[in-house]
């Protein structure tokens, strides 16, 4: 099964199966300057222009009626600095290319997401995150940014060149521009400690504070109808390292985590009164285990069952708290969730639309089994979101318009205000961004 997005019969589709989208026509260039050839013709014929990775986003952020720029053959490494650990990579590259190449030179992003199926350009354009006492979302790791802008000019950005640019296109949600590549921080590569093992719902949400202060990068999973989690700690070992053994491997995580849980999600979509039944035996399915590896075998795993996913950023001080108002609203719902809800955290960052951007932060994350209704669980799980402030990821699904991002983002106005410099004819505007970001 395919884990990008598709097009068919001209009809362009992302990955959860909640959008579609008819572009006027498709350009898949091979070079800054055709990418820029494609931007000034579309002005000249009137049309939008929207950049589309591997369709990861459950929101509409990549859809266009006008021409859809597909990044797949811009990928690859342009530099390796070692002096000043950095690597300049081209924007279409997935993740999993640039993963398996930093560490054939030795090296490694400090923190990624839970899978790495995305193009580097678009997970950082939404924000995309994974755990980190300290270290931060894939964007808070860039250094530098090269764009071509509604006029088909090449714009460069960092801390030292057209920095107000920089502040904001680390997260630009296709916006500002087209990133064309991008430069990230890198280290050395190095070994995580992973340990994953069952703790109550109680006593996660008792402990969290201590949890979040003693591990490098804490998250887990709450599977509703239950009041058990699913724990994962991953800290930085001397070694030796120990990677999990193919056979136990392939039966934690492709028979039981993908090929299991299909068909558990099918008989749950089926017959939604097995849910909470499966939910239990679930819990139980998740041993502990133990193992030592290179970081993006720790950090990332292969998601092949399909889902539509809902995730908050909010105050990491009143994670708790929203936690338990969420288990209780499900409780006392007649919701049959057969998806667990991820937590997670990230420190304060300084980009303008990051969902981290000038406070700690913690997400929670809601899933639904794709083909299941989700609309009533998704409308009631934001309502406790939005009472704390939270800032929705970027590319999950979400209702909140302009008025109510200006109010959870004290910079908001500031990236608005660039977005009319750089794009005062929206040349890469479509419904979405109307819609986050105001006409």
């Amino acid at each position: 099964m395919s884990t990008t997005a598709s097009a068919k019969n001209g009809t362009w589709r992302n990955w959860g199966g909640t959008v579609t989208a008819r572009p006027a026509r498709e350009v898949t260039p091979a070079s800054v300057e055709e990418l820029t050839a494609a931007v000034r013709q579309a002005a000249e014929d009137g049309l939008t222009v929207k950049a589309v990775g591997s369709g990861h986003s459950f929101t509409s952020i990549a859809a266009t009626d006008g021409v859809l720029i597909r990044p797949q053959l811009l990928t690859g490494i342009r530099n390796i600095d070692r002096d000043a650990m950095t690597v300049t990579v081209e924007a279409g590259t997935p993740l999993k290319r640039l993963n398996v190449a930093l560490a054939r030179e030795g090296l490694s992003l400090t923190n990624m997401g839970d899978i790495m199926e995305q193009t580097v350009s678009g997970a950082t354009s939404t924000g995309t995150h994974g755990s980190g006492r300290e270290s931060g979302s894939i964007a808070a790791q860039i250094r530098g940014l090269e764009l071509v802008t509604a006029d088909g000019s090449v714009l460069t950005c960092s801390e030292k060149e057209n920095a107000d640019v920089f502040a904001a296109a680390r997260i630009g949600l296709g916006a500002l521009g087209i990133v064309t590549a991008i430069t990230f921080a890198v280290e050395p590569v190095f070994l995580l400690a992973a340990r994953e093992e069952p703790m109550p719902f109680d006593e996660v949400t008792g402990r969290f504070d201590e949890l979040w202060a003693e591990n490098e990068h804490f998250e887990f999973y709450w599977f509703p109808h239950t009041t058990s989690t699913n724990t994962k700690r991953n800290n930085r070992s001397a070694g030796p390292e120990q990677p999990v053994k193919p056979l136990a491997g392939w039966f934690d995580d492709e028979f039981v985590a993908n090929g299991l849980w299909q068909v558990a999600n099918m008989l749950g979509r089926a017959v939604p009164s097995t849910v909470p039944t499966i939910a239990q035996i679930s819990t139980r399915a998740w041993s502990s285990r133990t193992y030592t590896d290179i970081p993006y075998k720790v950090f990332t795993s292969t998601r092949r069952v399909r889902f539509v996913e809902m995730e908050y950023a909010i105050p990491r001080a009143a994670l708790v708290e929203t936690l338990r108002e969420l288990k209780a609203m499900v409780d006392r719902s007649k919701f049959r969730i057969s998806y667990p809800v991820e937590v997670r955290t990230a420190p304060a960052d300084d980009i303008t639309l990051s969902t981290a951007s000038g406070r700690d932060s913690a997400y929670i994350a809601v899933h639904m089994f794709r083909g299941t209704p989700y609309q009533a669980y998704f409308t009631e799980a934001e309502r406790i979101f939005t009472a704390h402030e939270g800032r929705p990821h970027w590319g999950k699904v979400n209702t909140r318009d302009a008025e109510y991002f200006a109010g959870v983002y004290p910079r908001f106005g500031e990236f608005t205000a660039l977005r009319d410099r750089l794009d005062p004819d929206r040349r890469f505007q479509n419904d979405y961004l109307r819609r986050v970001l105001g006409s």
